[in-house]
């Protein structure tokens, strides 16, 4: 009998020893894994160096309470400290913790890349030209509508239509984030009510990422470029002759709002540079782009 607890106690010793081991190891693989020394890992955990270094070295028992503050300090679950892994397991939990910490943008990026399909599915046949003010977004986007045989719509027009009100008017009711919140909404209506669809936005769109991310998740993006004075001399030959009128700084601001948004701008998933461009030859080249990415399967004959 004695000799049989003898052998259940050191059977017992013996896993603990090792469990013991096991989470040294697996603390110094996910530390050297994210980077981080072990003075680092200290400042971040609140453990002290010399007993991380005895835990590292498999002598140190750590409380529960302990190796939760560790786990939490490296961004991992407390889990994948006390189980076995290999290196492939551990680059895809750092994988986990890299996307959940990435804002949206990035995340979409990411599913891109490792699973196109996701992304068509998410985006159907959704087509949205970004861009700023003169482009062409409008007229391109009505003409590649026809071209398609699906709706145009214009997000701000959509949105005075359903409030009564000029968009100025909103923004004077509501502030710059009410107007926001209310883009959102009729972004979020359009994503559920067609699959196909092509939508032009306002250039301003990109001052808001949550609304902006929105674009860029569930649409095919398309950047409508021009030169600065394009952008000028065709809001102008629509009959508005605000952005000259009494401002003769107008270009330069022009100029500088276009390089505040080239950033924003060049996430879309595609480009087209109108300058110089009749309004036929873009529109050809708008659709040719599309259907050489196979965007739409329904183009015209």
């Amino acid at each position: 009998m004695l000799q049989e607890v003898q052998k259940l106690t050191d059977l017992a010793q013996e896993r603990a020893l090792s469990l013991i081991q096991l989470v040294g190891a697996q603390v110094r693989a996910a530390r050297t894994g994210v980077g981080f020394s072990r003075r680092e890992l200290a400042e971040r955990s609140g453990v002290s160096m010399r007993y991380l270094a005895q835990l590292e070295g498999g002598e140190g028992n750590i409380s529960i309470g302990l190796l939760q503050n560790i786990a939490t300090a490296l961004e991992i679950p407390i889990e994948a400290l006390i189980t076995e892994t290999n290196p492939q397991t551990a680059e895809l939990r750092r994988v986990t913790t890299l996307y959940e910490n990435a804002d949206v943008t990035t995340r979409a990026r990411a599913l891109q890349v490792l699973d196109p399909t996701r992304e068509r599915k998410s985006k159907a046949e959704r087509i949205c030209l970004i861009g700023l003010r003169g482009a062409g977004k409008s007229t391109l986007g009505a003409l590649l509508a026809s071209d398609l045989g699906v709706p145009f719509v214009e997000l701000n027009t959509q949105i005075e239509t359903h409030i009564g009100v000029p968009i100025r008017e909103i923004i004077a009711l509501y502030g710059e984030d009410g107007f926001r919140q209310i883009e959102a909404e009729a972004l979020e209506k359009i994503v559920m009510m067609h699959q196909r669809v092509v939508l032009a936005v306002a250039g301003g769109i990109v001052s808001s990422p949550q609304v902006f991310d929105s674009v860029l998740t569930n649409f095919h993006t398309v950047w409508i470029k021009a030169q600065p004075a394009e952008h000028m001399d065709r809001v102008r030959a629509q009959g508005d002759l605000r952005p000259m009128a009494g401002n003769p700084q107008a270009m330069e601001q022009l100029r500088q709002i276009l390089k505040m948004r080239e950033q924003h701008y060049a996430k879309a998933s595609y480009q087209l540079d109108t300058s110089g461009q009749l309004i036929q030859t873009s529109r050809a080249e708008l659709n040719a782009l599309l259907k050489a990415h196979n965007i739409s399967t329904t183009h015209k004959n």
